[in-house]
C-alpha cells in the first residue's frame, strides 16, 4: 500500500505548520529510548511539545520535564476519541510506538491495532503531519516479522489520509540503546563466537545523534511529508566487521567469529539473551531481523536535508564515552508498561518485614538504598543473588543482566537487575516490583521515617503472594536466606548511609 499523498492546498498546511517554531509538537513514545532524546531536540529548535504518556511519574526526573514549553498528558493508543482530543491543536506527531518488549509474539498485532487508532485520531484531530521511526530493509519475501510489521504500520499510518514521513533506519547505535548493548556485550563478553550465516549480512548503523537530526529536519521540509526515506550512516559493514569496530573502540583484541550455517534465529536469540541484557523476548525479533540485507538503497534523506554523519567508530565511541561516564539519558530497559501495585487482599500474602534505625538523615539513606542494584550489587549476600540471577536467566528471565542506567539516580519505571522502580518519593520511600520468573507475585519496600534524635528508621518489606503450591514450596525454600540476603542489606546500606553523612 503506498502512502496517500497530501494534495496541494493540505501540502500548504504543513509547509506553514512545519516552519513555525511556536507550533506544537505530539510525542508519543516519550518515555521510550528515542522519544526520551526527542523531546530536548525538539525544544531546542524551539518548538512546544505535547507528551503522551501512561504514566508521568516515569518523567519526572527528565531535565526537560519542568520546561514550560513541555505539556504532558496521560493516556494510551486504546481510545481513537480521546487521542483526538489530546492531539487537537498540534500541528505534527511523532508516532515512536512499538510494542515488542510489553507483548510478546503478538507483538505485530498489537502494533497494528495501535497504528490504526492512532491515524483515525489524527484524521479526527485534524494533524497535518505524523513523523514514524521505522525499519530499514529491502522489500521482498524473505522480510523478517519485524520488519514486516514495521511496513504495516507505516501503511496503516497513512490510511487515513494524514501525511506520513517514515524514516527508516537500521542499526542505532547509542548508548543504552538495546542494539548497541547487544554488540557491546557479544563483543566484550566473547572473544571466540560461533555465529550463523547473518554475521555476513550488511548492515548501515545509525548514531542516535543523526537520528535525531533528520526527526527534527523533516519538520522544517514540505517536500518530506508523504515519503519514506532511508536513513543511515557513512559506513555499510557487515556484523562480523561491525564487531571488529566495537573490539577496536573498547581496546579489545579482535574477535574470532566462525560463521556456521547450523544455528537458527530460535538458538541464536537465546544465545543473545544468554550473554547480553537483552530478554529472549526482544532477543527473538530482533535476531530474526539480522538475516535481512539493510542498507540505504534511496538517497532522498541526504539529498532533502543534507547532513553530515557519523562513521560508525565515532558512534560507538561517543556511546562508550557516554556510558562510562554515567550520561545515558535513556535506555532500552525502561520501556513498557508499568505493573499496577497489586491488591494484597485475599489469598495468602507472606511478609517479611524488617526495620534498623540509621544515624543519618532521611535523604542520606534513600541515596544508598537507590545504589541497589547494577555493578554496586545489593549491599551483602552478592553471591546469593548472583545465582538467583543464573536461575532466572536460566527459565528465561532478565536475571541480573540489565544491571541499571546510572550507579546513583534512579528513576521512576527504571529496572534495576531483576526489578521495576514502580514507586519513589526521594527521601521517603522506593518500591519495587519483582521481574524475575517467580511463582507468584513479588514486591521490595523501603520506607525511611525520621526521629526526633535526627536519625532515621528505615524499613525493609519484601511481600510475595504465591500461585499454586509451587508458589508455597518456592517460599519455604528461600525464606531462610532472608536473614543474610536482607538483614545483610540493612546492615550494608547502614554503613553506607552513615559513611556518607561524615563525607
Amino acid at each position: 500500500m503506498v502512502p496517500a499523498r497530501p494534495t496541494a492546498g493540505r501540502r500548504r498546511n504543513v509547509l506553514n505548520a512545519s516552519r513555525d517554531p511556536t507550533g506544537c509538537i505530539f510525542v508519543t513514545g516519550a518515555t521510550g529510548y528515542v522519544g526520551g532524546r526527542l523531546v530536548p531536540a525538539l525544544l531546542d529548535h524551539g518548538y512546544r511539545v505535547r507528551c503522551l504518556v501512561r504514566d508521568a511519574r516515569k518523567i519526572d526526573e527528565r531535565e526537560w520535564r519542568n520546561d514550560p514549553r513541555v505539556e504532558v498528558v496521560q493516556g494510551d493508543l486504546d481510545d481513537p476519541q480521546q487521542l483526538a482530543a489530546q492531539t487537537s491543536g498540534c500541528s505534527a506527531a511523532y508516532y515512536l510506538v512499538h510494542s515488542m518488549v510489553s507483548a510478546g509474539e503478538k507483538y505485530a498485532t498489537r502494533d497494528a491495532e495501535l497504528a490504526q487508532n492512532f491515524a483515525t485520531a489524527a484524521a479526527a484531530s485534524g494533524l497535518q503531519r505524523i513523523v514514524y521511526l521505522g525499519g530499514l530493509g529491502e522489500l521482498g519475501s524473505d522480510l523478517s516479522n519485524h520488519l514486516q510489521s514495521r511496513r504495516k504500520v507505516e501503511q496503516l499510518l497513512a490510511a487515513t489520509g494524514v501525511p506520513v514521513t517514515t524514516l527508516r533506519a537500521a542499526m542505532i547505535i547509542g548508548s543504552g540503546s538495546a542494539s548497541f548493548e547487544i554488540l557491546r556485550y557479544l563483543v566484550e563478553r566473547l572473544p571466540v563466537m560461533i555465529t550463523p550465516r547473518w554475521v555476513e549480512t550488511e548492515c548501515q548503523p545509525i548514531g542516535i545523534n543523526d537520528v535525531l537530526h533528520w526527526l527534527v529536519a523533516c519538520l522544517d521540509n514540505p517536500q518530506t511529508a508523504g515519503r519514506n526515506l532511508e536513513i543511515g550512516g557513512p559506513d555499510v559493514l557487515s556484523y562480523r566487521q561491525l564487531m571488529q569496530v566495537m573490539a577496536t573502540a573498547l581496546q579489545l583484541r579482535p574477535r574470532l567469529i566462525v560463521g556456521v550455517p547450523v544455528l537458527t534465529p530460535r538458538l541464536s536469540s537465546a544465545w543473545i539473551s544468554l550473554v547480553t541484557p537483552v530478554t529472549y523476548r526482544l532477543a527473538r525479533p530482533l535476531a530474526e531481523g539480522l538475516r535481512n540485507r539493510v542498507v540505504v538503497l534511496d538517497n532522498s534523506a541526504q539529498e532533502l536535508m543534507p547532513h553530515k554523519t557519523l562513521s560508525v567508530h565515532d558512534a560507538i565511541q561517543l556511546a562508550i564515552a557516554a556510558t562510562e561516564s554515567d550520561k545515558v539519558s535513556t535506555r532500552w530497559s525502561a520501556a513498557g508498561p508499568i505493573p499496577g501495585d497489586p491488591d494484597w487482599s485475599g489469598g495468602k500474602v507472606f511478609v517479611d518485614a524488617r526495620s534498623i534505625q540509621i544515624e543519618a538523615e532521611p535523604m542520606a539513606v534513600f541515596n544508598a538504598v537507590c545504589r541497589v542494584g547494577g555493578g554496586h550489587g545489593w549491599y551483602a549476600g552478592d553471591i546469593l543473588w548472583r545465582i538467583r540471577g543464573w536461575m532466572d536467566q536460566f527459565v528465561g528471565g532478565p536475571g541480573l543482566r540489565r544491571g541499571r542506567r546510572h550507579p546513583e539516580n534512579v528513576e521512576f519505571g527504571e529496572a534495576l537487575d531483576f526489578w521495576r522502580v514502580v514507586g519513589i518519593t526521594p527521601g521517603q520511600s522506593l518500591l519495587l516490583h519483582a521481574e524475575m520468573k517467580l511463582p507468584g507475585t513479588a514486591q521490595l519496600a523501603f520506607e525511611m521515617s525520621p526521629l526526633d534524635t535526627g536519625a532515621t528508621e528505615l524499613q525493609m518489606t519484601a511481600r510475595f503472594r504465591p500461585q499454586g503450591l509451587l508458589g508455597l514450596l518456592y517460599w519455604y525454600a528461600v525464606a531462610p536466606l532472608h536473614n543474610i540476603v536482607f538483614g545483610g542489606m540493612l546492615r550494608g546500606i547502614k554503613r553506607a548511609a552513615e559513611a556518607g553523612k561524615n563525607e
